[in-house]
């Protein structure tokens, strides 16, 4: 196999470590790696929700501080992510999701990151990494390890307290938990398709690992064989969770100061792994940075500001893996020989092993084959992309490489984000460093420029490949069938040896600002349209969302009347739970279907039966409806139905324009399809009970699952849009799993619709989560912001709702202290820790 190399770099490195900022402007401090008299450290103050203030003397001893405080309020969490990256769910839980279901989900999780090589690549690097990184990866270790111990596993949240699964980990379980999390983006959805990968005519079923072990079973009257009923194992999604974020960097031309200002609003699960979790760090001297970060990140602040930048993210379109197409040699039936550059080429077999709970009291070592060509694993599409021969008739297979395999740079990355003093410290981060994995960045200063870059890693491809993609038809068909890129894999011409460099990667600065709702590049700002970038970084001329083209009126029209924003403006656009289509269809929607009246709408159903549906009481629902969608807003519940219609095919009358993409396509189409879509919306809102004249808040909720996975007792309304309307403020309910093992009730959808009639409305799990928004004065940053979800999934903390109990009752940021006058003043409790490690 090839291996990408992320070289460390040591002149930065060297760079990081002996400068920073202090923020009073005295003399630089040096940043110190690790503790250097065996005694770690911090002081951890918790202010209004329960938010730390971590403040320490180096990295280790500030990681140390910030494991103790995640594993405070997020124990379960970080014990879910350390066994679900070092493949042991089947160990502890079993091979099924669905205990008994034969979906096979755990031995898939396992099997496919050892498959990735993660917790290979961590025990081989873990020497090797940064010093930085080392002492945050360390420190953080331990202050997990010892909230354990203090606490006791019994007595930690009741959803994992007492499970075997969770326990002391080792700096290892982290460095592979980060490996794994940067193939997020790409190899990660491939997991399923991976594991049923195998040569023609063989199995890929796991098997006992020895005779010995496959007797063990025998006598216990248990079957050697594992009960595997997988079915579904469709073509991989680049985004499967929709992961999605919106974001506004609004430079001095567009600030009512004059300075930077920032809107950070991601779109992330509720539930499970991907939660984000707000904090605040401090090396005195050295460092001093507020914002949120993903569970499990090590010390580090992905979303947030310092004294003199701010910054956020959003999902980009990017690719990051390619697909190659192996050429098979027909002289070789077994299917495990492969042509490149006219040369015969072997595919590999690795047996990869793990341990499976096979019954209770039972756990057995099981294997499984794996294949790889020299781009790396082996993968099928059942019916799609097979391991033999294709409907053309070719014998092939297909192989997976990502650009970010080993990537190394993460903490790295984000570390000298965090230290940043300037801009042009923000964009070296860049240029050194590819962290930021799946990520678009955002940024302003305090001087009030706006940076853009989609520096995510993709793969670098030469000029043939490049070509290829864009002119191939097979390839181009190919790659619109799929939704990733195929190419070639006999020839070197089409391999990537790395992530393409910061110098090509699509990037912007202005005054007046950047913006992205996860759309490409091209607009992020529409007087300046980027292009060029490599094809994989999503193109150009292309319809953009409604969502996006919410963003893009709100910058031109929600400004005060001089066309600038402050802070409360950007804060209230946020939270306008405006909808572009019904700015853009209703009016005219409302038109057609008062003039139906009664008269019933003929429309057919899934059976082909025609149905007939009066759409009265939906019509005068939507004509008293504010156009909003508040908690109080009567009958938005009604548009977003239609919406839901109107997106399976959208009646445009003046269809998209490259000339005017931020407001074409545009205008109701006046026709018998649009009264069909109103009468499906009509009978889903049947289906579920639901009246068309509810108010917003009676239907659409968040809610807690308690501790054994049963719906929760506390239901709170939840003002806010969605995708499908064009909302801006976004959530919706998911109602698949979340890639945790955590308790989590999961309600059912009726088809074709978001709407649950077992939950008699949207039961959100999804959407908005850190929102933020940083304005720059004369004084420095000055910062509000909320969880919507709160910090903690620990349903007996305080701090597991009161966040999300102030959302439900109006949508609205809070002060974030961040001065020491504003932390001291507002802090609820302080913990001093101490670790001597002199023995370890």
């Amino acid at each position: 196999m090839s291996h990408l190399h992320w070289p460390l770099r040591p002149f930065f490195i060297s760079f990081l470590i002996t400068t920073t900022a202090f923020t009073s402007g005295c003399p630089q401090k040096k940043l110190t790696a690790f503790d250097e008299d065996g005694i770690l450290e911090a002081r951890v103050r918790r202010t209004d929700f329960g938010v730390p203030h971590i403040q320490a003397g180096n990295l280790e001893s500030l990681g140390f501080g910030v494991g103790y405080a995640f594993a405070q309020d997020n124990a379960c969490v970080l014990a879910d992510i350390i066994m679900k990256y070092n493949s042991r769910r089947a160990r502890y839980l079993g091979p099924d999701r669905v205990p008994g279901s034969g979906d096979g989900l755990h031995l898939i999780n396992d099997f496919g990151f050892m498959a990735l090589e993660v917790r290979a690549q961590a025990e081989a690097s873990i020497d090797t990494i940064s010093a930085n990184q080392h002492a945050l990866i360390s420190g953080y270790t331990k202050g997990y390890n010892h909230y354990l111990e203090q606490t006791g596993v019994d007595n930690i949240d009741p959803a994992c307290a007492g499970k075997p699964w969770v326990h002391p980990i080792t700096e290892v379980d982290m460095l592979t938990s980060l490996l794994a999390t940067a193939l997020l983006p790409g190899s990660n959805n491939f997991l399923a398709a991976i594991f049923v990968a195998a040569p023609p005519g063989q199995s890929f079923a796991p098997f006992p690992a020895s005779a010995e072990v496959a007797q063990t079973l025998t006598k216990k009257a248990l079957s050697p064989q594992l009960n595997l009923a997988l079915h579904n194992i469709a073509l991989p999604k680049k985004n499967p969770l929709e992961l999605g974020s919106n974001a506004w960097a609004i430079g001095a031309d567009k600030s009512a100061r004059g300075r930077g200002l920032l809107l950070a609003n991601p779109h992330f699960p509720h539930t499970g792994i991907l939660r984000f979790w707000q904090l605040h760090t401090t090396i005195p001297g050295v460092l001093d940075v507020m914002g949120s970060a993903l569970a499990g990140t090590p010390g580090i602040v992905n979303i947030g500001f310092n004294e003199h930048l701010a910054w956020t993210h959003t999902f980009s379109t990017a690719e990051h893996v390619i697909a190659y197409q192996l050429e098979l040699d027909p002289a070789d039936t077994s299917g495990l020989t492969y042509r490149m550059d006219g040369a015969g080429k072997t595919i590999q077999r690795k047996t990869l092993t793990v341990d499976v709970a096979v019954t209770p009291g039972v756990t057995v070592p099981f294997s499984k084959h794996v294949y790889y060509s020299e781009q790396g694993p082996l993968f099928v599409a059942p019916g799609q992309l097979p391991w033999g021969t294709d409907t053309q008739g070719n014998f092939v297979a297909f192989a997976l490489k990502d650009a970010n395999r080993s990537n190394l740079d993460i903490v790295d990355h984000w570390l000298g984000l965090n230290l940043a003093r300037n801009l042009n410290e923000f964009r070296a981060t860049f240029k050194q460093y590819n962290g930021v994995i799946f990520n678009n960045t955002l940024a302003t200063d305090a001087d009030g420029n706006a940076f853009y870059i989609d520096d995510s890693t993709v793969p670098q491809l030469s000029a043939t490949a490049e070509q290829a993609l864009r002119t191939n038809p097979l390839l181009v068909q190919l790659r619109k069938l799929t939704g990733f890129s195929i190419l070639p894999g006999n020839s070197a011409l089409f391999d990537f040896s790395g992530p393409v460099p910061y110098e090509n990667a699509p990037r912007l600065e202005r005054r007046d600002f950047v913006q992205n709702s996860n759309d490409s590049y091209w607009l992020t700002n529409p007087a300046q349209p980027i292009s060029g970038p490599s094809i994989l970084y999503g193109g150009e001329n292309k319809a953009q969302t409604l969502r996006s083209r919410m963003g893009q009126k709100m910058l031109q029209d929600a400004a005060g009347n001089d066309g600038k924003f402050s802070a409360a403006e950007v804060e209230a656009a946020l939270f306008s739970q405006r909808s572009y289509l019904a700015e853009n269809v209703l009016e005219e929607l409302l038109v057609q279907c008062q003039s139906q009246g009664d008269v019933p709408v003929l429309i057919k159903n899934a059976a082909g039966e025609t149905l007939s549906v009066n759409i009265a009481d939906t019509c005068a629902a939507l004509t008293q409806w504010d156009g909003h969608f508040h908690r109080d807003s009567r009958g938005a519940h009604a548009f977003r139905e239609f919406a839901e219609q109107f997106a399976k095919n959208p009646q445009w009358a003046v269809p998209f324009d490259a000339n005017q993409p931020t407001t074409t396509p545009n205008t109701l189409l006046a026709n018998e399809f649009t009264l069909q879509q109103l009468a499906a919306a009509t009978l889903n809102l049947q289906a579920a009970d639901i009246a068309p004249d509810a108010e917003l808040g009676d239907v659409q909720f968040i809610e807690r699952a308690n501790p054994d996975g049963s719906p929760g007792n506390e239901r709170l309304p939840f003002a806010g849009s969605n995708n499908i309307e064009g909302g801006f403020n976004v959530f919706r309910p998911v109602y698949t799993l979340d890639g945790s093992t955590l308790p989590r009730h999961l309600y059912k959808s009726l088809p074709g619709t978001q709407l649950s009639a077992e939950a008699q409305g949207y039961p959100l799990d999804y959407g908005s989560s850190w929102m933020m928004v940083v304005e720059f004065t004369r004084k420095g940053p000055k910062a509000r912001g909320l969880m919507t979800y709160s910090q903690s999934v620990d349903t007996t903390s305080p701090h597991a709702l009161d966040q999300s109990r102030l959302y439900s009752a109006q949508p609205r940021l809070q002060p974030i202290p961040f001065r020491e006058r504003d932390i001291a003043a507002n802090t609820q409790s302080e913990l001093r820790l101490r670790l001597d490690i002199r023995a370890d």
